[in-house]
């Protein structure tokens, strides 16, 4: 088959490799522009169609006339969408015979959208996945063609799950060419009413609230790590609240401390406890603004006597 793959993510670029190297052609590699802001890189798929001697092209919207003429005049027989960028609009998923699939990183119908990894974790899911959709004018809601399921490990965060989902996610997409290549493949239905929805997060979404659980909050500084990831104000008296980024941490359910109200902290050796609004948190590693990532014992050692606060 002719092939015509859409990505712009480095989710995108396991399936890309695993295209690449079976028998079917991939024709084009269509990405979203590279928008050149200061020191930004450019999208990992730009580069994986570099490496892989595959032609690109960035229009500027995949669901302009002009974009599906182009699509049309390949000839290909299907479309291949992963981390892509923009939602593809029935005309474009016309302009080639089989329509589209999309590798999408949850057990659909759950957490349709954009961050399905990131809601996963921070929900504490204990197992999610992949599905590999037949494309419909729906938000992630066209029939499954494919799905596979994986443990989240509790202390994994979203960046690590991410890229275990898109390796495996690249063999299931393989699976699924075959057999539409062979005639063989059986779309099912989604259930959905059993949808949810996983929106973007911004970097807002970062801000540390200490009145939620001690687990609650271990799950968020897992998921939006790498990206936005979470943050506190640290508070010392007499002193302007300090920005420091959370970068690591634990529930202790061990340690013998009198209780602690949310934000609260104490220090044991070096270690740094905080009180939420249910069990006790250890900070691991985090990062004071202008400054670089540091274990808690030396964070200590220069910011001794504060407590964390959320503005």
């Amino acid at each position: 088959m002719k092939l015509v793959m859409l990505g712009t993510g480095p989710f995108a670029v396991p399936t890309l490799r695993a295209l690449a190297a079976g028998p079917h052609e991939v024709l084009l590699v269509v990405s979203r522009p590279f928008k050149g802001r200061k020191n930004a890189p450019k999208p990992p798929m730009h580069d994986a169609a570099a490496e892989l001697g595959i032609e690109l092209w960035t229009p500027p919207s995949v669901n302009l006339p002009e974009s599906i003429e182009r699509l049309e005049s390949l000839g290909a027989d299907l479309l291949v969408v992963c981390d892509y960028g923009e939602i593809l609009k029935p005309a474009a998923l016309g302009a080639t015979k089989l329509g589209g699939v999309n590798l999408h990183g949850s057990l659909l119908p759950k957490y349709r959208g954009a961050a399905p990894v990131q809601w996963a974790v921070l929900s504490g899911d204990a197992v999610t996945g992949n599905t590999v959709i037949q494309m419909t004018a729906g938000l992630d809601a066209g029939p499954c063609l494919a799905q596979q399921k994986v443990e989240i490990d509790p202390d994994e965060t979203a960046g690590q799950l991410e890229e275990r989902l898109a390796d495996l996610g690249a063999e299931a997409v393989v699976e699924v060419v075959e057999k539409l290549a062979a005639g063989t493949a059986e779309p099912v239905e989604q259930e959905h009413t059993a949808a949810s929805k996983a929106p973007r997060l911004a970097k807002q979404d970062g801000l540390v609230d200490w009145t939620l659980s001690a687990g609650e909050i271990k799950n968020r500084a897992r998921a939006l790590s790498p990206w936005p990831r979470t943050f506190s104000f640290w508070q010392i008296e007499g002193r302007e609240p300090l920005r420091v980024v959370i970068d690591r941490v634990q529930v202790e359910s061990e340690m013998s401390i009198d209780s602690l109200s949310p934000g609260e902290t104490q220090s044991e050796t070096g270690r740094l406890f905080v009180g939420t609004g249910a069990g006790l948190l250890e900070i691991l590693e985090l990062q004071p603004a202008g400054k670089r990532l540091m274990q808690a014992a030396e964070f200590l050692r220069g910011y001794a006597g504060g407590r964390f606060v959320s503005e």
